[in-house]
């Protein structure tokens, strides 16, 4: 889900918030009330949820990477000690 930057266009009180998109650009300052709490054009920010990509295609790279580094040596000191 999207997380958006929101700004009150009466006290400037920020915070950021995560939002559905088709949720209005406009809702009411957790501050002072006013309805001109506003969603701010700015870099877009996301939160992933659950197991997802991350977990299974990245989070574990290096460990990948260091166990099939590891074989190799294993197999060619296997051959070497073989021959």
């Amino acid at each position: 889900m999207p997380i958006y930057e929101f700004i009150c266009e009466d006290c400037s009180y920020q915070e950021d918030l995560i939002r559905k998109i088709s949720e209005p650009t406009t809702i009411l300052c957790p501050k002072c009330n006013s309805q001109n709490f506003v969603k701010q054009v700015s870099a877009p920010n996301f939160k992933l949820k659950g197991s997802g990509w991350y977990e299974t295609d990245f989070k574990n790279k290096n460990n990948l990477k260091e166990t099939k580094n590891n074989n190799k040596i294993k197999e060619s000191t296997t051959k070497k000690a073989g021959k």
